[in-house]
Parts: C-alpha cells; structure tokens; sequence
C-alpha cells in the first residue's frame, strides 16, 4: 500500500509521532493532527503545556507507587482507609477501575507489571522486593492478589504466594468472576466489585 503523501513535512512528522501511540493508525494520526491546526493556538499550547507536565512532574508514590502529584498518595495518606488491608495490582488503571467500584477501602500496592518471561520481564522489574518490605515492616494483615485472570497474572500470583509464605500475613485473590484471560481494567465495575467481595484463600 503506497504511504500518503503530506503537503507538509512538519504535518507528516507530527503525524508519524501521533502515530507512535497505542492504538492511533496513521489516519487516525493525521485526523487528530489536522483538528489540533484547527483550534486555537492557546488551546495547543496548553495541551502541550499539560503533556510536557506529565511526563516531567508526575511523581510515584513511595509507599505504593501509584502516580501521584506529592510523595505519598492520596490513597495511603488518607486515614479512614484500612492500612492493615494492601491489594495488589498490575498498574494505576486497575487501581482506578477497583476505586470505581466503590467496594474497597483498604490500600494497594502497583507492581508496574506482571512476570512475564516472554516481554522480558522478571520478578527484579517488578515492585515485588517492595511488596514482601511492607508486608514484613508494617501491620498489614491480608494481602488481596488482584491481577489479571491470565497465565502471566497467575504466576506472577503464585511467585508472590511463595514469597509471603513466611510472613504470616493471610493472602487471598480476587474471586473468578473476572472472566479468564480479561484484563482487570476491562471489567463492568459489578463484576470487578464482586470478585472483590468474594475472594477467596489463594492456594498456590
């Protein structure tokens, strides 16, 4: 298929760099491109203002690394949560999608991944060092496993299962509700919420 041809090499390499995004194709690119000419110059400016912000000044939560914009969350700094309680996540958008459900208040621990040895990635790349820290420095009582229902997210479950074995802290995973192989932040806020409700002792 012969590529388009832009009146415009700036156009094209904003396209070509819009292009770059998950889930954005070339025609998508140049569609958004073309309405972003479109709208007012202050408009962009803030745009770019607000993405350049992101990625410069977005910060991690030291306690659970969920994004934030202060040292600590507003999650884990909020004192009417259950700190005694930590469910466990593969990335921010599964913590927005629990949150949603209006059914958990205790805390949550992001991994920014899952074991998975065929993208590379092994338990080092992962939060999980940090995880088996706070369970064995501070009082936390259950760890809720709340990954995906997929193989990476299942033994990515049980390496951490194996990890807190000697801690004497109780660990459960989130009830089959979640259909298998979904992703979390996929889910129907009812659905998420009752698998939440319902999990269960994690057996290994």
């Amino acid at each position: 298929m012969p590529q388009a041809q832009y009146p415009s090499e700036l156009l094209q390499r904003a396209v070509n760099e819009v292009s770059r995004l998950p889930g954005i194709g070339s025609k998508s690119a140049l569609r958004l491109v073309l309405h972003l000419l479109r709208q007012d110059k202050m408009q962009v400016e803030a745009l770019s203002e607000s993405l350049l912000r992101v990625r410069n000044d977005i910060r991690y939560c030291s306690v659970c690394h969920n994004i934030c914009d202060t040292e600590k969350c507003s999650i884990c700094s909020n004192p009417n949560r259950d700190a005694k309680t930590v469910c466990v996540v593969e990335n921010v958008q599964d913590v927005m999608a629990i949150e949603a459900t209006l059914q958990f208040r205790g805390l949550y621990h992001v991994l920014g991944g899952v074991i998975s040895p065929m993208d590379g990635t092994g338990p080092a790349d992962l939060e999980i060092a940090s995880l088996v820290e706070r369970v064995s420095t501070q009082e936390v009582e259950e760890v809720i496993l709340a990954l995906s229902p997929t193989m990476e997210g299942d033994t990515t479950n049980y390496y951490i299962y194996r990890k807190l074995q000697d801690t004497g802290v109780k660990v459960t995973v989130i009830a089959r509700g979640v259909a298998q192989n979904d992703e979390l932040q996929y889910t129907d806020e009812a659905t998420l919420g009752r698998a939440l409700v319902g999990r269960v002792p994690f057996r290994g």
